[in-house]
């Protein structure tokens, strides 16, 4: 485990602070964690999904994303039907790349992945959730994804290349948070935030290295921003505890 954090942890500009650690392990906080872990993965699925909307495919591929994940968002945002029935549902069209598009088919080729991963980690927290008691309600998003992305870039390609860098903290930062949280857990759900350590660690290199060869220049200085950024929204004083949550007010007093 410590070879798969070691580039997690150079990535990041700091580690997650142990007041949030110990505000996570409460077991009277276990239903926000697990309730914002789920949408978490939902947004993670969604954010891939709109990259490759938005830059890779025609309409027909498109509507098929939109398909694919409905019945999570129904579920999800609308409390619409049942969630033991979900990973039935499946991509069931190859992706046809936008003609000209000079790495479409490599970003679909990732993010598609990335996508039935999140989806499969978005099923699983269900089960949890279930083996916990917790039952699913909707709660609001916390301030790091959106801190995140009002700094990306208004012209392309500098946007796409902006919000893969997010992608990449984002994930990076699930994987350091899963390590450091797992210890402290109950066993069943400790195991399991082990268990995705590997595809969070592939998920944050899947979006750096799609980044970094859009580009095709050195982006270190914009790592290097972003960077920043995320280490203020994680070090920071935050009031609303989530998953990606800051520093805990209390603590911060």
């Amino acid at each position: 485990m410590e070879n798969l954090l070691a580039p997690i942890q150079g990535f990041l500009n700091c580690e997650t602070p142990d007041a949030w650690v110990a505000e996570a392990v409460k077991k009277e906080n276990l239903a926000v964690l697990l309730t914002d872990h789920l949408i978490c993965e939902l947004k993670a699925a969604q954010s891939a999904m709109f990259l490759i909307r938005r830059y890779a495919v025609d309409a027909d591929s498109a509507k098929a994303l939109l398909d694919w994940l409905k019945p999570y968002e129904d579920f999800t945002y609308r409390q619409i039907g049942n969630w033991r029935e979900l990973e039935k549902f499946k991509l069931n069209k190859s992706m046809l790349v936008k003609s000209g598009s000079r790495y479409g088919q490599e970003l679909v080729d990732k993010m598609v992945m990335l996508i039935r991963e999140e989806l499969h980690h978005f099923y699983q927290v269900l089960e949890m959730m279930n083996d916990y008691g917790v039952e699913y309600d909707k709660i609001e998003s916390s301030r790091y994804a959106k801190g995140l992305l009002k700094h990306v870039k208004t012209h392309e390609p500098d946007a796409l290349i902006d919000k893969l860098i997010c992608g990449a903290y984002i994930e990076a930062r699930s994987c350091e948070r899963f390590a450091k949280i797992a210890p402290f857990l109950d066993k069943p759900l400790g195991d399991f935030y082990i268990s995705l350590l590997r595809s969070e660690a592939r998920h944050y290199q899947d979006y750096l290295t799609l980044a970094t060869d859009i580009a095709g220049k050195d982006i270190s200085q914009r790592v290097a921003y972003f960077g920043e950024v995320e280490a203020d929204l994680i070090s920071s004083s935050d009031e609303d505890f989530k998953f990606h949550s800051g520093l805990p007010i209390m603590s911060a007093v």
